[in-house]
């Protein structure tokens, strides 16, 4: 265990110190938001890819792959190269066009400050929300520490202490080089911890191979169930009629219609109308390298989700071939509980160190974009008419500062209720946040991009908040807060779906579009 915390306190500081000396020297908002635009596009590509795989994907996923074994999940990689093919043809190169810093500066442009605030504000709450209870999660590992020193589980009030605790060192550490250094240090630091991430991959399967009997051949007579290792879900059943197969679809997370449908504007709306995800593209010389590296990422995400699956397959079966061992109920501890358990020391430390990679990756990411995006949509213009780059870089770097303190108290609050709620499982909970109020950000922006005079600044009003009603009604939203209040649910039609989180963008984002264009530009708008 001893050489394990070495490892691990030398990769903290590591980074810590790669994220100071790499920002260095920033006098200016966009230098500090942007890296002066001079990135190499193989950077931007690492980062984009440890923006996307938190601690909640690398412990997630697993655990999606230990309670389906299957790869069914990975469809959603798909879509997630279509929609980046989309993101830059629609979106990209005009960001680069404008030189916005932040990529709601586009909308007031087009269509006025009222669709630009709404936008930003949809992009702060939401990125808070996600990004918080994605924290929760590298902080397992500490809880499954605990219970080994111990020799008992820990109570609830103990595992609680210790996720706040987790959080709190790793978002001040985080939130150290971030402050200072700016989008060259969170991208500067990522690479190291992509790379990181991707030894912790191999590494852990190459461990389950060899701890199962027989290695993959005796994995696989392990895996003979139907839907066992499949990778396509069509969600359809034959003799039961068109439209309870348009149900089964709608109402399923992972299907071939989600791979290609959903993912795909999933993928539009977080990587083209996100200031986390936007913000890492725009650092590079143009927007090709920027083109390149987004859609490089997408076909890099798919081998690596299927990694992280299979892990959580070979996860069901070592569990089968060793029931001796009291392995944890809850999917998403299952692999913590491994790396803590039956990881020899100093891949032990490696594997806990890929987990704070990803974890202070994304992190990292979402304070700087935070940050950038108060500054330039509400500390300038609705706070100060006028501000030097002296005041505006301060202006970041305390924001930053104060979006760490509320990311720690979003995470501790998404802490307090996995502790309390049996059976909870990570990525519906993370990627359902963006459902909900994504859908009318991409529309808007839709509407924007495709359309000459189409939207106005009090009609995208309208339509986003038409767009969030549509979705909270198919996701069956009001029911599940009435039941959370203890009141009764209302009754709603048998016929209508209550959709899967997959789902949501897409429908919100078409809701949203269809009633902006209902809406003409007027001429001071669209000029």
């Amino acid at each position: 265990m001893a050489v394990d915390l070495i490892i691990i306190a030398v990769y903290f500081v590591t980074i810590v110190g790669i994220g100071l000396a790499s920002g260095r020297g920033e006098k200016s908002l966009e230098g500090y938001a942007l890296g002066d635009r001079n990135v190499p596009w193989w950077a931007i590509l690492a980062s984009i890819l440890a923006a996307e795989i938190s601690a909640a994907t690398f412990l997630g996923a697993p655990g999606e792959g230990f309670a389906t074994r299957n790869f069914t999940y990975a469809q959603l990689a798909i879509g997630t190269v279509l929609g980046r093919i989309a993101v830059s043809a629609i979106f990209l190169k005009s960001y680069y066009d404008f030189q916005v810093v932040s990529i709601y500066e586009y909308l007031e442009r087009r269509f006025g400050p009222k669709t630009r605030d709404a936008a930003s504000l949809v992009f702060l709450v939401t990125r808070a929300l996600a990004s918080g209870t994605r924290l929760y999660v590298a902080a397992i590992l500490l809880v499954i520490g605990y219970e080994m020193v111990a020799g008992a589980p820990a109570s609830p009030d103990t595992q609680f202490l210790l996720y706040v605790s987790a959080l709190v060192v790793v978002v001040v550490l985080t939130a150290i080089y971030t402050t200072v250094g700016g989008i060259k240090a969170v991208i500067w630091t990522d690479v190291i911890q992509a790379s990181i991430l991707l030894l912790s991959l191999v590494v852990t399967i190459w461990i389950l191979l060899h701890r199962i009997p027989g290695g993959l051949n005796g994995a696989l007579a392990h895996l003979q169930q139907p839907g066992d290792l499949a990778f396509v879900s069509t969600g359809l059943e034959a003799g039961v009629g068109w439209w309870a197969n348009i149900r089964n679809v709608l109402e399923s997370n992972y299907t071939i219609f989600a791979a290609f449908i959903a993912s795909t504007f999933i993928t539009m709306a977080t990587h083209g109308t996100d200031q986390d995800m936007v913000q890492r593209m725009l650092t590079g010389r143009n927007h090709k390298a920027g083109s390149l590296a987004l859609i490089g990422s997408g076909l890099v995400d798919l081998p690596i989700v299927a990694a992280f699956l299979f892990i959580g397959i070979l996860l069901w079966v070592f569990k089968q071939t060793h029931p001796e061992l009291a392995l944890p109920t809850q999917n998403p501890h299952v692999f913590p509980w491994f790396i803590m358990n039956e990881m020899p020391p100093v891949v032990r430390g490696l594997v806990f160190a890929g987990v704070m990679a990803t974890a202070m990756g994304s992190l990292s990411t979402a304070l700087n974009a935070l940050a950038t995006s108060f500054c330039r949509d509400w500390y300038l213009g609705h706070f100060r008419r006028q501000a030097d780059d002296a005041e505006m870089l301060r202006a970041a770097r305390w924001a930053t500062a104060g979006f760490a303190v509320v990311l720690i108290v979003i995470g501790a609050a998404t802490a307090w209720i996995v502790i309390h709620v049996e059976g909870s499982r990570i990525l519906p909970i993370v990627l359902g946040i963006f459902g909900y109020t994504y859908g009318s950000l991409l529309g808007v922006f839709l509407a924007g991009a495709l359309t000459k005079n189409r939207g106005s600044d009090r009609g995208n009003l309208i339509a986003m908040i038409a767009g969030f009603i549509v979705v909270a009604v198919l996701s069956g939203l009001p029911n599940d807060v009435l039941r959370i209040l203890s009141l009764q649910p209302m009754r709603l039609p048998e016929w209508l779906p209550v959709i899967a989180f997959p789902w949501r963008i897409f429908f919100g984002s078409i809701t949203t579009l269809v009633v902006a264009v209902l809406f003409r530009t007027p001429a001071r708008e669209n000029s």
